[in-house]
């Protein structure tokens, strides 16, 4: 497989940046800044997503048990950002290079204008050879406005960009065909985009530091390589990986990219936690969403409107089970797609070159 990757979002978990102790560890992230080093004089833009700000706040402050611990990681969070980005700063300057902060939240792909102003705000840091380096903003962000974990936040900042490749570093070779702990399981080198059911053989533990999983990162994997973005996940913890992985010297799961998605689907599909409207569709509109044919959704196929929407909004498609199947964008209001609830020969509810379909539904 070809891996003369261009631009490419490289996301650091946790258990690769701390020790455990639950401190950082400041070696290994001094070599991952080299070998980021060496990738940028081969010609290669990089976004870093990197984890470890909580863990450095930790290594500056105690604090007593009788705080409540969201408040807890926002303190560590707001102090560990700070000496996070100066590590990542003095390192990168050691090699030439400057490094931008970048802190992210979920309101921030909330509309179609504030995600384009984001991706610009990249776009003039890659254009001057700064390196962002990304995190959420774990001092704002509690509950429902947090993302998974960064794995979700490099998939949706990969598929903005249109990023070749998103590497995810992990403390594992890669995905297993069973258990990693069992000497007979082997990493799966090569995982297709029509893959779908991950479940026999990825255990939903979560990694001791961070808040995501293995089942987590596959299907964001999944999700990207769908539109169009080759998705690694390597052992962090291995020597050089980065430049090992880039010389196809080393074990990894590769997500093989389907062909590429429109700018436009890219932002349907970091749109999940916007969406307006829900519309229930039939097994037969659903079938012909999922087939190979390129199709869009007709009235004849919605068999209910759940919530209101209007023409531009983002709408939920869910089958007769109430799962969902993808994601649109209205061409019409739901009170207008009520009227036409069932009918033939109408202009499509949602037109195909504005569906995004949910990872593994086809």
């Amino acid at each position: 497989m070809d891996l003369s990757y261009k631009r490419i979002v490289i996301k650091i978990g946790s258990n690769v940046l701390t020790r455990k102790d639950g401190l950082p560890d400041l070696e290994r992230i001094a070599h991952v800044v080299e070998q980021i080093s060496q990738i940028k004089k081969q010609g290669k833009e990089i976004i870093l997503v990197s984890s470890g700000a909580v863990a450095s706040g930790k290594s500056v402050l105690s604090v007593s048990d009788k705080f409540d611990a969201v408040a807890t990681r926002q303190l560590f969070a707001s102090i560990g950002q700070v000496k996070l980005i100066n590590s990542y700063s003095e390192l990168f300057e050691k090699q030439g290079l400057i490094c931008a902060q970048v802190l992210v939240t979920k309101e921030d792909f909330r509309d179609r204008l504030h995600y384009l102003n984001m991706k610009n705000c990249f776009g003039i840091l890659l254009q001057h050879n700064v390196i962002p380096v990304v995190n959420e903003n774990d001092v704002i962000s509690v509950t429902e406005l947090m993302f998974t974990d960064n794995d979700e936040l490099a998939g949706l900042i990969a598929s903005m960009l249109n990023a070749d490749a998103l590497i995810i570093l992990s403390n594992v070779d890669g995905i297993y065909n069973g258990n990693p702990a069992d000497s007979n399981s082997e990493v799966i080198r090569y995982i297709d985009p029509t893959f779908s059911d991950f479940s026999g053989f990825i255990t939903t533990q979560k990694s001791q530091f961070g808040r995501g999983g293995m089942i987590t990162k596959s299907h964001i994997a999944l999700k990207a390589a769908r539109l169009g973005i080759a998705v690694h996940i390597a052992n962090g913890k291995t020597e050089n990986i980065l430049l090992r992985l880039l010389n196809q010297d080393v074990i990894n799961t590769c997500f093989v990219p389907a062909k590429n998605a429109s700018g436009k689907k890219r932002w349907i599909a970091s749109s999940e936690n916007y969406a307006k409207g829900v519309v229930q569709i039939n097994e037969g509109a659903k079938q012909a969403l999922l087939s190979s044919k390129a199709s869009s959704l007709l009235p004849i196929g919605v068999t209910s409107i759940v919530n209101e929407f209007r023409k531009g909004d983002i709408i939920r498609l869910v089958d007769e089970d109430n799962h969902q199947v993808g994601l649109g964008i209205a061409e019409y209001s739901s009170e207008k797609a009520a009227s036409l609830l069932g009918q033939k020969n109408q202009k499509p509810v949602v037109h195909y070159d504005y569906l995004f379909l949910n990872p593994g539904d086809n």
